[in-house]
């Protein structure tokens, strides 16, 4: 993943000083872009280790359409508690607007399931997506996630907010815009995520993995990360590990964390950094 280390030494050396929702305040670029060919490995950073249970049970929950953090948390995910109300509540987040995108009669529309159907019966497509950024219910920035929750809002707005797909060769690929890339944190997450989900769409519709292409639009380092990056920096990267699905469940919202076994993945050691919230 030499290219994402590129970013962040871009972010050290061009960004711009911002201010942030937080008030941590932040190092920024703005409009940037990597690719990664899945037949190179699995794209899990080697220069810090992540915690592949918590990508897999987060993209789980996302397609369960979930958005209560009760689930998470039995399963040994605790990245959403900080945005959480007192009952675990999230709000109209990502899992329901991808799997329950409301409609003006009262229905709903299920993104994923489009996707599949697209990508089974016309693959050829060029609107083979989904997105969760539905305006009415994005969150007002003056309050905080919980208030925004109690009066129906999100708890956060979409950072990872369309995902779309292509299909050429009998192979698939996906590209991710996220409008917001905490280039530390998130960024690996959402990376490691949309590839996991990518090999989930392959099996299912009986196409081999393509590429995956990231675009970021606010690429950012926060101030209190600065001194983490230069440490992740100063590392060299390992070979990529390989991830296998050991069984073919009978749909897209079937799979388990068990699913799935990582191969050769021998990365440094975790570097801890604090969320800004």
């Amino acid at each position: 993943m030499r290219q994402y280390l590129d970013l962040l030494q871009d972010i050290l050396a061009n960004g711009a000083p911002k201010a942030d929702r937080t008030g941590t305040g932040t190092l920024s670029v703005f409009g940037r872009q990597f690719r990664h060919d899945l037949a190179d490995g699995f794209p899990l950073l080697t220069t810090k280790k992540l915690h592949l249970k918590s990508i897999i049970n987060e993209l789980i929950w996302f397609l369960s359409g979930d958005t209560n953090i009760g689930w998470l948390k039995r399963n040994g995910v605790s990245i959403w508690d900080e945005w959480a109300t007192e009952s675990g509540d999230l709000g109209p987040i990502y899992g329901a607007q991808w799997t329950a995108w409301p409609t003006r009669d009262g229905g709903s529309v299920n993104q994923i399931d489009y996707v599949i159907d697209c990508l089974r019966n016309n693959p050829d497509s060029r609107r083979i997506l989904f997105h969760g950024w539905n305006v009415e219910f994005l969150p007002d920035e003056k309050i905080s996630p919980q208030d925004n929750v109690r009066a129906g809002r999100m708890a956060l707005p979409p950072c990872h907010l369309l995902y779309q797909f292509y299909v050429a060769n009998g192979r698939l690929s996906a590209q991710l815009l996220i409008r917001s890339s905490d280039s530390f944190l998130g960024l690996p997450y959402n990376t490691a995520s949309v590839a996991v989900l990518t090999l989930m769409l392959a099996q299912q519709c009986d196409l081999e993995p393509g590429e995956i292409i990231i675009c970021t639009g606010d690429s950012h380092i926060y101030s209190n990360h600065l001194r983490q990056v230069r440490e992740q920096l100063s590392r060299s990267p390992g070979p990529l590990p390989r991830l296998e699905i050991l069984r073919r469940p009978p749909s897209i919202y079937d799979y388990r964390f068990e699913d799935f076994s990582l191969l050769g993945y021998d990365p440094w050691p975790a570097i801890a950094a604090p969320v800004a919230v």
